[in-house]
């Protein structure tokens, strides 16, 4: 199988979607591999390495989406990406369709097969978002703690607080990967934090591994309030597999919120977790709603971009392989957690929360119907 990985053009999304270790991977599998000129930049990775893997440099972005049958990226296609897109093209990348109505029609248009990370499943977990995930989760507490210094529009405080002053009040909603990476950095820093959640299991594991500075509670709306007027910052960790996130936290709980306190939605991906949330870039990332400083930026890990290249490409290249050494179908046959993450096939959603999140259900057809 071609395999193509253009360089990614989200706003600073400096992610690449193959380091060299995984080209080699495919190499060896006796696939080719073509990587857009300078698509490893941004993660520090260059052009010499992915020759010195076995991979073949192509000039521009065009070149690789016609060259392949088979796109690995980090981010969905954008706008200006559409139009590169072709019949039958295997796609695999994160592509969140739930919160992009616009995505999700331009996908079904070009008859594309999408692969989507965030979908695919192993027993109960979801090992290709986890990376990004973790990632995300420590970065939400360094991004909350930042915007709380004044110079930010912040309220002020130091998180971990000074001898005689108290720490600042970590509010977590969502005790999953993200919430549990959030929660460790933000204990780390000496914050005094909750964790809101409605899996009792998932409350007691917490409670065992957590320090002492985290209270594990049950997420109902009394507590969500009650911890929201409370905050100095509040993480948004929820998730649903594959469809919009819940709007748990209302603009009318903003007027209860400490002014000058930070959200970071992490959910944004999915929609957020925050009626007043719309997605952010790195280069714009902040706006504020009634005293209270969002958060929102759409592809955090793009900002730690080498760590975050490394480890997406330690979970993804399995499943790839899979899908380069036996073709979609017959992967995603052999492999349940695979065949999860098969969002569109051929101008047909497969996913359907996607579907339903747009009203579309009458381009659903249940995965195994379209497989054959």
């Amino acid at each position: 199988m071609k395999i193509g990985c253009p360089k990614e053009i989200k706003d600073n999304e400096n992610r690449v979607g193959l380091t060299p270790n995984a080209a080699h991977g495919y190499v060896a599998a006796g696939h080719e591999v073509f990587i857009e000129k300078g698509a490893g930049l941004g993660s520090a990775i260059s052009d010499q390495e992915y020759l010195d893997a076995g991979a073949k440099i192509l000039e521009t972005a065009a070149e690789v989406w016609t060259a392949a049958d088979m796109i690995v990226k980090v981010k969905e296609p954008m706008p200006e990406e559409y139009g590169k897109m072709r019949e039958n093209q295997l796609i695999y990348t994160y592509f969140h369709f739930a919160a992009d109505e616009n995505l999700t029609r331009a996908c079904l248009e070009r008859k594309i097969i999408a692969l989507a990370y965030e979908t695919v499943e192993e027993g109960r977990s979801l090992p290709l978002l986890k990376p990004m995930s973790e990632v995300a989760g420590r970065m939400a507490t360094l991004m909350g703690a930042y915007y709380l210094a004044k110079t930010q529009g912040g309220r002020g405080l130091l998180p971990m607080g000074v001898t005689g002053v108290a720490p600042a009040d970590v509010l977590i909603v969502g005790g999953g990967v993200v919430g549990t990476n959030a929660a460790r950095v933000a204990a780390g820093l000496g914050a005094r934090v909750t964790i809101l959640d409605v899996n009792l299991s998932r409350l007691e594991y917490l409670g065992e591994i957590m320090d002492a500075n985290v209270l594990p509670l049950f997420s109902d709306q009394v507590n969500l309030e009650a911890c929201l007027k409370t905050a100095d910052i509040v993480v948004g960790a929820v998730l649903i597999p594959g469809a919009l996130a819940p709007k748990l936290i209302k603009r009318a709980h903003l007027r209860t919120m400490k002014p000058g306190s930070v959200l970071v939605d992490v959910a944004i991906d999915q929609g957020g977790c925050c009626e007043t949330s719309h997605p952010t870039k790195h280069s714009d990332p902040v706006f504020v709603v009634d005293g209270v400083i969002h958060y929102c930026v759409a592809n955090m890990p793009g900002a730690y971009a080498r760590t975050s290249t490394f480890a997406l490409n330690n979970a993804t290249i399995r499943y790839g392989l899979m899908l380069a050494n036996q073709g979609v179908e017959k992967a995603c046959k052999g492999n349940q957690g695979l065949k999860m993450g098969l969002n569109m096939y051929k101008g047909l959603i497969t996913y359907e929360a996607v579907a339903q999140a747009f009203g579309m259900m009458d381009k659903y057809r249940a995965v195994d119907t379209v497989l054959g």
